[in-house]
């Protein structure tokens, strides 16, 4: 996501915040987009993957909306233990194995900042 007042024309890595955690994007924290400017960083990303790929399990209701491919999932999915005070209510954050897959193979294969999925 963008931080709120981000200027279209001139888009910093400050600007960009991850859906589940609310942190800026920087080079300690790196991210992956999803669909629609949805973001997951470096760290939300290693806790969902621990959790959906290595321990198969999720906390996600079921038919859940995923956050990050936009789409009703009814496999295990990941929500945060803490969700941003800013979240709309109708609007609940998960994130399903597909895209934490996806998105884990993405960020380890950027060798720029050297994350490794989870063991």
């Amino acid at each position: 996501m963008q931080r709120p007042g981000t200027d279209e024309n001139n888009v910093q890595m400050s600007d960009i915040l991850c859906d589940f955690c609310r942190r800026e994007w920087t080079m300690e924290r790196p991210m992956v987009e999803g669909h629609r400017g949805s973001c997951i960083c470096g760290d939300c990303l290693r806790l969902s993957y621990s959790a959906l790929v290595l321990e198969k399990q999720g906390n996600a209701p079921a038919g859940y909306l995923c956050t990050l491919c936009r789409e009703n999932r009814d496999e295990i999915g990941w929500v945060p233990a803490t969700i941003p005070a800013d979240q709309p209510a109708d609007q609940p954050l998960a994130a399903c194995r597909r895209c934490v897959n996806q998105s884990a193979a993405v960020l380890a294969k950027d060798k720029e900042y050297g994350w490794k999925k989870p063991q």
